[in-house]
């Protein structure tokens, strides 16, 4: 279900780019996702979204923005994708994050977009844009080279492999894209072959950098989800994680540790960052006092 709502503020922000996407305010323009990840952390009782299949459009966002945008003294990366795809189905009709982006190029911004979806080819134009103003990435989310597996985990996504083939788009255009290769699900993701297959094909689409997790977050509302889909999916598989971390919130994958070891050296071999390119804002220009400007004059004429 599809539900406009407006809302009081749209970017919220820290106070410097973090350090695993190097984003500073992130825009969530809907609540909910139809993506419906198995695993996804936004269904967690936390953030009090009474149905995360609803989905709720902040009808009044094109408004905000620019307002909110004229606010900000540092031009830090806007960030998408934290509490819902930006690119899921109903972006189709709506268009809110494509009329974003063109607010957020005028005022000259670098973006971080993260999503599942082959549907942000439509927006290359524009994110090539703000590219050569400031910085644009776009990172797909990657658990799976498998599309079976894929859509199991997955079910609402386009497959993992239109996600590669977007990648490989961007890439020859010259824009900057990569992976994020997280969750990693424990006993169902969690093994050499397929880490190694993502890799490979990651270089083969071009891919500039591969932001990695190995293992999920657990929290109530969404273990409980997780839990049933779990029993449907993927029989034994629940016994197995719940006699492993029990309501642990952090549950590394079997043999995280060598896991990210064989993982960064293959991206080193092919030529790929482990760590997405951070934008850093030039500080804005110190306004010369009245003494400091004759005394600049008298230094000028000096030479």
């Amino acid at each position: 279900m599809i539900k406009e709502i407006q809302a009081k503020q749209l970017l919220s922000h820290s106070k410097g780019p973090d350090p695993w996407f190097g984003i500073q305010y992130t825009m969530n323009l809907y609540r909910g996702c139809p993506h419906q990840c198995i695993y996804c952390d936004s269904r967690s009782e936390c953030y009090q979204i009474e149905n995360f299949a609803d989905v709720l459009v902040k009808t009044n966002a094109l408004e905000l923005l620019p307002k909110e945008l004229a606010g900000k003294r540092t031009k830090g990366t806007i960030g998408t994708g934290s509490m819902n795809d930006p690119y899921s189905p109903v972006e189709k009709k709506y268009n809110l994050l494509g009329r974003a982006l063109k607010i957020i190029s005028q005022f000259g911004f670098p973006v971080h977009v993260l999503t599942k979806s082959d549907l942000v080819v439509r927006d290359m134009e524009i994110l090539q844009e703000i590219d050569q103003k400031t910085q644009a990435l776009v990172t797909f989310t990657i658990t799976t080279h498998d599309d079976n597996l894929g859509k199991k985990v997955e079910p609402g996504a386009p497959l993992v492999s239109s996600r590669y083939a977007a990648m490989e788009k961007f890439a020859r255009r010259g824009l900057r894209t990569g992976i994020s290769l997280m969750p990693v699900l424990p006993f169902i993701e969690d093994n050499w072959d397929n880490i190694r297959e993502i890799v490979y094909r990651a270089r083969d689409a071009g891919a500039s950098y591969i932001i990695a997790s190995f293992g999920m977050t657990q929290r109530k509302g969404q273990q409980e989800y997780y839990y049933r889909k779990l029993d449907e999916l993927f029989p034994g598989v629940r016994q197995q994680h719940h006699n492993r971390f029990r309501n642990d919130y952090i549950c590394p994958a079997n043999q995280a540790n060598q896991l990210c070891e064989q993982y960064e050296k293959l991206c080193q071999q092919v030529g790929i960052a482990i760590k997405v390119p951070i934008y850093h804002a030039l500080p804005p220009a110190k306004q010369l006092s009245f003494f400091d400007s004759i005394q600049h004059e008298a230094n000028q004429g000096e030479g």
